[in-house]
């Protein structure tokens, strides 16, 4: 397979130094870490926000680093979550007095090398909180969780954290709010084709071209069930059911959604999908206040989707529309 990399193993190197080079009054990079943070960062007086997981997710994570989001991102290998010291020395990095919240995908690399940076920061005296996103309905367990994966929700708790923060609110806060996302949002994902690793070179599961997968993650692993080819409408409706049948909400409840590419599904498709998607929440007696629709947390070139839905209020309302700065989201005022 085609990829336009150099050796596989400096991708991950190489593309933190081309996001760098891109956005050099926004990012920089820790020395000697696969760490991304924000130019500013250590914000005095602001609680810290990170986050971070193997790469092959982009713009996932540092390109949600800046105002009104993260402060840090950890830069795992290919669908390998980054080592306890890059996650520790990431946190001390964006420690601004008030301590950080580690929003963390609910994988068990990620979760236990989380809880070991965690560890040697308090040893430091930094005071960290965490939060584990668990949004995929798909699935209660998978080879890579114990419980339910972290996948494209996790872009709504960065920007509801990060906003928080940006507000001036303290760590048990931001972390509050972090975890109100969490107990309100849904997500399931298909794949027309497997993605294609660097340095596998050849693509992570076999799929049929009269085959599509349903319930994938986000790491190239297979999902719960396959099927012949569907119409885009047939694949909507499938994964908006099992997302709202999972969050039960009552009729009137305002939502997001998001359409979340997985990497190498044209939008056209993807606007397609929410076009299907928006009429199921009329249907639904749901009341869509926004609707995302983009690559938000990929896998890398692997063509398919996710739906998300999400309940807000009023408060994530104001902090989801909240200013924020970041080489792939802008929100502004």
């Amino acid at each position: 397979m085609k990829k336009l990399i150099n050796e596989p193993e400096d991708v991950v190197d190489e593309m933190l130094d081309g996001m760098v080079a891109a956005h050099p009054d926004r990012l920089r990079r820790l020395d000697g870490q696969e760490v991304l943070v924000r130019a500013d960062a250590p914000v005095d007086g602001k609680v810290g926000v990170v986050s971070g997981g193997g790469s092959g997710h982009e713009p996932t994570h540092a390109g949600y680093l800046g105002e009104g989001m993260l402060d840090g991102a950890a830069a795992g290998e290919v669908f390998t979550s980054p080592t306890g010291d890059q996650l520790n020395e990431m946190i001390e990095a964006c420690d601004g007095g008030e301590g950080v919240l580690c929003v963390v995908k609910n994988y068990e690399g990620d979760v236990m090398n989380f809880d070991t940076a965690a560890e040697m920061a308090d040893i430091e005296g930094v005071d960290v909180e965490q939060v584990v996103v668990n949004d995929d309905v798909a699935v209660e367990d998978s080879l890579y969780t114990s419980g339910r994966r972290g996948v494209a929700g996790t872009i709504l708790v960065h920007k509801a954290a990060g906003a928080k923060a940006a507000q001036g609110a303290d760590l048990q806060t931001v972390a509050e709010t972090a975890e109100k996302v969490i107990d309100n949002v849904g997500t399931m994902g298909m794949a027309l084709t497997s993605c294609v690793t660097p340095e596998k070179g050849e693509p992570t599961f076999d799929l049929g071209d009269d085959e599509i997968e349903l319930g994938i993650g986000i790491h190239g692993e297979p999902g719960t069930e396959r099927t012949e080819t569907m119409s885009a409408d047939e694949v909507t409706e499938h994964l908006t059911e099992r997302v709202l049948d999972d969050l039960e909400l009552d009729d009137g409840q305002e939502v997001v959604t998001m359409v979340n590419g997985m990497g190498g599904t044209p939008l056209m498709e993807l606007f397609v999908v929410n076009r299907r998607l928006q009429e199921l929440m009329d249907d639904e007696g749901l009341d869509v206040w926004d609707a995302w629709v983009g690559d938000y947390m990929t896998s890398l070139d692997m063509e398919g989707c996710s739906i998300t839905v999400c309940a807000v209020d009023e408060e994530l309302k104001e902090l989801l529309a909240a200013p924020a700065d970041t080489p792939a989201m802008t929100v502004q005022e």
